[in-house]
């Protein structure tokens, strides 16, 4: 922590405070990330919430002991900012004193000084509030911070409105056993798969909504891209004139989240060693033409396989140069119930998904908005209307053209930092068989 002398606010240490703060005495709380004894002096690096710092010890200049700190103990000291160009951030810090805060009970079960853990990834989660202390761990979560600050800034300026909604349900917004159940009091009730129902409603209030909260699916896979607890990214809008406005709306997002990352987080990009995509126009193909592209290699006539959707991402960057690819139309039985149907060809649904380096990261599409076209589809899907009453009030008494999308934020992560796993981009991931930590 760097304390500003006169306030009262202690605000964390930052590298650019810190050149600005060349030869002045600084105060520091933090963490000792490693130490390097040498020759009648001591290098102590210190973690703080978001950078290394390189302080120097000596007992000529300082006239604290540094017996017993060791890595992991947490700190508080005062020095001497000095430039020094290769230190972490440019900086070095010579101490005047040090005291000791706490200290662990046990060293590191891990090499949490490296630049990488070097551990299975089972053993990552296993221990994984010792892990997330790496350097390279931490920036991970810090650029999925910064992917929600600038998905939510840029809902802001465009006139989003930020609502919050509940996730123990009645009926889960796309049905089927993928629900996890709940025992609620004397009734049952569900975690919610998706904001959807009440994202629809709110766009009657506030024509333009977003969400950014879990969201819960109940599926056995033991997958790398498969998660039973994420983060959505949802928004919905009115006053469509189709789909296409929901896919213009999330390539400008995209862009400038990418951007966002860029300037704001270039300490964590470097670190990871992040090759961010250049987005402009992102191509688009039905899922006809897609099936016509994949040339009999697409085994399932309704949807896209894990396979299929590398094959369309390298087939994007071949022909369009682009690491994104829209397919839209999917085939009508195999959408959501709310999702409308094509009126030039009703087997079709006006709903897409977005894939990015080989992965399905986003599904969105237009909704039913006029009572009696829902009420026909849900009939004609063999749905009982009485279950769905409250979301059918908000057809009942009117609501605009609009639609919408959900983006899977651990997925997008693991695409734009190219992670293998995406329980690494997840900071306590809940899947098939974790629970803990």
């Amino acid at each position: 922590m760097l304390q500003i002398k006169g306030s009262d606010v202690l605000k964390e240490f930052d590298i650019k405070t810190a050149k600005e703060s060349i030869g002045k005495d600084i105060e520091i709380n933090a963490c000792v990330h490693k130490v390097r004894q040498m020759s009648g002096f001591a290098f102590i690096i210190l973690r703080t919430g978001r950078y290394i710092v390189q302080t120097v010890y000596s007992p000529e200049e300082c006239s604290d002991s540094i017996d017993g700190i060791k890595e992991g103990c947490f700190v508080s000291l005062t020095g001497t900012v000095n430039e020094f160009e290769k230190a972490p951030g440019g900086v070095e810090i010579h101490l005047k004193s040090i005291k000791l805060i706490s200290k662990p009970e046990y060293d590191y079960p891990l090499q949490v000084s490296h630049k990488k853990l070097g551990c299975s990834l089972d053993v990552n989660l296993d221990l994984r509030s010792v892990a997330l202390r790496n350097p390279y761990e931490k920036a991970v979560f810090k650029l999925q911070e910064g992917i929600v600050s600038g998905f939510r800034g840029f809902m802001l300026d465009n006139n989003f409105t930020e609502i919050h909604t509940p996730k123990i349900v009645a009926q889960g917004a796309e049905g089927g056993a993928n629900i996890f159940k709940l025992d609620y009091f004397d009734k049952e009730a569900f975690l919610n798969q998706s904001p959807q129902f009440y994202k629809q409603t709110a766009v009657a209030i506030f024509d333009r909504v977003f969400e950014i909260a879990p969201v819960y699916r109940a599926e056995r896979h033991a997958t790398s891209r498969h998660l039973n607890e994420y983060i959505g990214l949802d928004f919905e809008m009115g006053f469509i004139d189709s789909m296409y406005d929901v896919m213009n709306m999330e390539t400008a997002m995209l862009r400038h989240v990418v951007e966002y990352l860029k300037e704001h987080y270039q300490h964590e990009l470097s670190i990871v060693g992040a090759n961010l995509p250049e987005i402009n126009d992102i191509p688009s193909v039905t899922f006809l033409e897609a099936m016509e592209i994949l040339k009999g290699r697409g085994k399932n006539k309704f949807d896209l396989e894990p396979e299929d959707e590398v094959f369309l991402c390298e087939y994007a960057k071949k022909e369009f140069n682009s690491e994104f690819i829209f397919v839209t139309h999917f085939p009508a039985a195999k959408r959501p119930f709310y999702a409308m149907n094509d009126k030039e060809d009703p087997r079709a649904a006006l709903s897409f998904d977005l894939l990015f380096r080989g992965l399905e990261i986003t599904t969105g599409g237009q909704r039913i908005h006029n009572y009696t076209e829902q009420i026909e589809k849900m009939n004609s899907m063999g749905m009982d209307l009485a279950d769905f009453e409250s979301y059918l009030d908000i057809h009942k008494y009117g609501m605009p053209p609009h639609g919408g999308l959900g983006i899977g934020l651990e997925r997008l992560l693991m695409k734009l930092l190219d992670l293998q796993n995406i329980r690494q981009a997840s900071m306590f991931p809940r899947d098939l068989n974790r629970l803990l930590p």
